[in-house]
């Protein structure tokens, strides 16, 4: 049972051992399986990505494609490639993932909450950089619903005098 604590001095004493007990570093271990590989699903808007991330060249296949094939312009790229500057990783590591729903911008933003979610699994020392980034927070914009008796979400009908 805990003790009954009594006085002011021992209030302090109480506090002084939690503060002691959570400033000690949480130690994380690198979740990988057997074959090398660390898992992540990553989402945005209305896309979710499953992305498995192992050691390699640098190679990102999407849905079975070679991620230039499936990204055309350079900005879906370059925010697929973010997690890997953010902490100096920049082909070392091979990213497979299937992704499904959602617009391109969507999909290369899931992608790369994958990413970010499976390098943590993989080296958990990185977590600080990411997390600083932003990276591992799901982005939960979506789109608004439309509304009864509106055009869409938010716009009227246009308006008639006569």
């Amino acid at each position: 049972m805990a003790k009954k604590v009594e006085s002011l001095q021992e209030i302090k004493q109480a506090a002084a051992q939690q503060s002691t007990k959570s400033e000690e570093k949480v130690v994380r271990k690198a979740n990988k399986d057997k074959l090398g590989r660390s898992y992540a699903t990553g989402k945005r808007k209305d896309a979710v990505a499953r992305v498995w991330v192992k050691p390699g060249k640098g190679v990102v296949t999407i849905n079975g494609k070679d991620m230039e094939q499936y990204f055309a312009r350079p900005v879906l790229k370059m925010i697929i490639n973010q997690p890997f500057e953010v902490t100096n990783r920049v082909n070392e590591f091979d990213v497979v993932c299937t992704v499904k729903g959602g617009g391109l911008s969507g999909q290369a933003g899931a992608i790369k909450h994958g990413i970010a979610k499976a390098l943590n699994e993989y080296e958990p020392e990185l977590r600080a950089a990411l997390k600083q980034a932003g990276f591992l927070t799901r982005d939960d914009r979506t789109v608004e619903r439309k509304k009864y008796g509106r055009a869409k979400a938010r716009r009227s009908y246009q308006f008639s005098k006569r």
